[in-house]
């Protein structure tokens, strides 16, 4: 607007528009390598219809906007880590800082958003009253949409947090000045984007080329564990409650994911897994949903 000398919104024109998302469209990412993507395109596309809205509320001339959503599938652009993947970032915890309090906060961080799917605001807005020990569950009162949940945590991890919060995060300088679990060098709430800077840092820790080109980030470590979950058995009802999904449309991506694999693969676990939740999900009465029989397993 100010490259145009534009200061008045009724001077904002089709072509000023069009120009403004060609320009988002060819600008690089500040944050990674490559340009934006298309949900985040999107995200502009929203913003402009929203002031449209705010514009006619107050009896204003709306903006003329002439650009449609970029079309995008979630099912193709979601990574997963392999579980092998998993255990080499959970390793690279032990060398990721030189400082311990910072190692075993990386452990946490890990802990919160694959082992227990919490999203990233989730995750730098838990407190430590929010983890219900005796219970084993996490209190997320800030989820999506301000949804509150319980996330079932078990004593194994547990323990990492139990150990982190007694002996490590003491460590750290005003570190009564918050309830926060997750907080930086000065005592203040762990910000998003440093969360996702010990991510990278982690999976350079682990050395492989592979892992480091996936750039992690927490959605990525959140997929992963919903994924792997199904992989073992888990009905999609329950992974949708563990993630605090609103509908089960958006938990059964994973299950695309899956057959999407089972197609590019041989296994044969993976393919009797999808047999079997096939058989749960199915609506005819006169097949059993339980005790698969092998030959219902023909198809």
């Amino acid at each position: 607007m100010e490259n145009e000398n534009i200061h008045q919104i009724n001077l904002i024109s089709v072509q000023i528009i069009k120009d403004y998302y060609s320009y988002l469209k060819t600008r690089g990412n500040k944050s990674r390598y490559g340009g934006l993507s298309k949900a985040y395109l999107n995200k502009h596309i929203q913003a402009l219809f929203k002031f449209n809205d705010y514009l006619k509320e107050h009896n204003a001339k709306p903006l003329p906007i002439h650009l449609k959503r970029e079309e995008h599938s979630q099912r193709d652009s979601l990574q997963v880590l392999t579980q092998e993947e998993i255990k080499q970032l959970f390793k690279a915890t032990n060398s990721s800082n030189s400082q311990e309090r910072i190692r075993k906060r990386d452990k946490v961080i890990l802990v919160l958003l694959y082992s227990c799917g919490l999203r990233r605001n989730e995750a730098i807005n838990l407190e430590i009253k929010d983890i219900l020990f005796d219970k084993e569950l996490l209190f997320v009162k800030k989820g999506k949409n301000y949804k509150q949940r319980y996330v079932p945590i078990n004593q194994y991890n547990l323990k990492i947090i139990e150990e982190y919060i007694y002996d490590y995060r003491p460590a750290f300088y005003n570190y009564k000045n918050t309830e926060n679990l997750l907080i930086n060098y000065r005592g203040k709430p762990l910000q998003g984007q440093s969360l996702c800077n010990r991510l990278k840092i982690l999976a350079e820790e682990t050395q492989n080329k592979i892992l480091i080109k996936k750039q992690i980030t927490p959605h990525i470590l959140r997929h992963s564990i919903a994924t792997h979950l199904l992989e073992k058995g888990a009905n999609i009802e329950t992974i949708s409650q563990f993630l605090g999904h609103s509908s089960l449309e958006s938990t059964q991506i994973y299950t695309h994911l899956l057959e999407d694999k089972s197609k590019t693969t041989n296994d044969e676990q993976l393919q009797t897994l999808l047999r079997e939740t096939r058989l749960r999900n199915q609506e005819f009465t006169n097949i059993p949903k339980g005790n698969y029989s092998p030959r219902y397993m023909d198809e």
